[in-house]
């Protein structure tokens, strides 16, 4: 697939107005891609696209891909991104993460098999559940509990890809599965429950961080950028149907470590509270990229702290929008 052929292609992403999706239209965008951004707004946020309104090459269907819906554009790629993906959406919308990565994943590959069009699906790192191995390669089938109250995401995203591989092999689609990793940046919602937007805000907030268990459990953080130049070689890359990639980024801390990382840079002494674990709550997780970096020459750019730095000034400026007390 040619990203910068005469006549652009087009490509639709559903989840398009939350914090992964946005930075995706415009990643498409800017390699001269028409893009047909799908949401229901459930968690995505109508501002992560203001700035491409009177854009030509954008245009925006306020929709909900679980229920059938017809594209007039002519469709090339599709990039099913449309899920609650923090802990505290998917389980306060247990039946809506369910229904998105069964009946929506459904209906978005019947349209990329109606279109001829490659097809991508955002599954995830929580696939490998409170991971046995580590780092985790994508052979690894995961250790995942499939009636714990993470299991509404983990499961569907499980299913997901199930079916997506389905897809390939019945009716030879080309279906890809990226399994993203922890990832960071702008846009992010201040309310969303994922660690990092949890210390900036508080930090920022002069209120104490909040680490569930005892801090010593490891994530590792991909920024935003790196993420989605990863999803856009594997989306434009010939030759990859019915792969499975891992993208993450492979340096791995405890969030107490995270913690004491973000209060230096806001300027503060960290002052940690400790909340109970939450059931399944992943003990390690660390991407293996190794085939990420020997197919797509990939591999994160950004350093942590850089990542970090954007992500706090970009919060910083919505501060008077998300009730942040910046002083």
């Amino acid at each position: 697939m040619n990203a910068h052929r005469a006549t652009p292609a087009t490509v639709l992403i559903t989840g398009a107005a939350g914090f992964l999706g946005s930075h995706l239209c415009d990643h498409f965008l800017a390699h001269r891609w028409r893009v047909v951004g799908v949401d229901n707004l459930l968690t995505g946020t109508a501002g992560n696209l203001t700035h491409l309104d009177g854009d030509g090459g954008f245009r925006f269907i306020e929709h909900d891909v679980t229920k059938p819906f017809v594209v007039d554009d002519p469709v090339d790629l599709v990039l099913h991104f449309a899920s609650p993906a923090s802990p505290k959406d998917y389980l306060r919308y247990p039946i809506d993460t369910l229904k998105v990565d069964a009946v929506g994943t459904l209906l978005t590959l019947e349209l990329a098999r109606a279109r001829g069009a490659r097809y991508v699906l955002a599954s995830t790192s929580e696939v490998y559940g409170d991971p046995q191995i580590h780092p985790q390669p994508e052979s690894y089938w995961g250790h995942v509990n499939p009636i714990g109250p993470r299991s509404v995401y983990d499961e569907a995203k499980r299913f997901a890809e199930a079916l997506t591989m389905a897809y390939h092999r019945a009716n030879t689609l080309d279906t890809r599965i990226l399994r993203i990793f922890n990832t960071y940046g702008p846009r992010m919602r201040a309310d969303d429950g994922r660690v990092i937007p949890q210390f900036i805000t508080h930090a920022l907030s002069g209120v104490p961080l909040p680490v569930h268990g005892d801090g010593r459990q490891t994530r590792s953080f991909c920024f935003v950028d790196d993420l989605v130049e990863g999803i856009y070689r594997f989306a434009t890359y010939d030759g990859l149907a019915g792969e499975v990639i891992n993208l993450g980024n492979p340096e791995e801390m405890t969030l107490l470590e995270l913690a004491d990382i973000v209060a230096s840079l806001v300027g503060t002494t960290p002052n940690i509270v400790h909340l109970p674990l939450p059931q399944d709550d992943p003990a390690r997780r660390r991407p293996d990229i190794g085939k990420a970096q020997a197919v797509l020459g990939w591999s994160p750019a950004v350093p942590l702290r850089e990542g970090l730095r954007r992500t706090i000034a970009w919060f910083v400026r919505m501060a008077p929008k998300q009730n942040l007390v910046t002083s």
